[in-house]
């Protein structure tokens, strides 16, 4: 019984702590740390760079938004101005990642980082890579 309390008990901690916050500052503009969990398109090291996004003229930040959001586990956070952040949480630890987009006329800046944890195991650059299949597919991308 106790084994399982345990279990019971470590789970909740691992969850609760992996919750979505309020308040984060855009950092769209600030490249990767050190640590393996994040990928931005304005970070040029290897480990941490993606291709631009190029979309095509007169799109707008809605309907990037709504691309997104079908990610899984997506939602919006924070949509102001031509700023974007969707939280992302995984299933089944409900671990929660950042996808930051910023629009600036035809570049979209994307940046997705991985709240908790050394290492994401790739999930954050197989996002942004599902990304920006959905955006070429819904005709979005450049």
């Amino acid at each position: 019984m106790n084994k399982y309390l345990l279990i019971a008990v470590s789970v909740f901690s691992l969850t609760a702590c992996s919750q979505g916050v309020e308040q984060m500052t855009d950092r769209t503009t600030q490249p990767c740390g050190d640590k393996p969990n994040c990928v931005s398109t304005i970070d040029d090291r290897e480990k941490h760079a993606i291709a631009p996004f190029n979309l095509k003229e007169g799109t707008t930040l809605a309907e990037v938004e709504a691309v997104a959001l079908t990610l899984p586990g997506a939602k919006t956070a924070v949509s102001e101005g031509n700023y974007l952040r969707i939280e992302c949480t995984s299933k089944i630890m409900r671990f929660v990642d950042d996808l930051e987009l910023k629009l600036d006329g035809t570049t979209l800046t994307v940046r997705s980082e991985s709240r908790t944890g050394y290492s994401d195991f790739g999930v954050n650059r197989k996002r942004t890579e599902q990304l920006r299949q959905k955006l070429a597919d819904a005709s979005i991308l450049d």
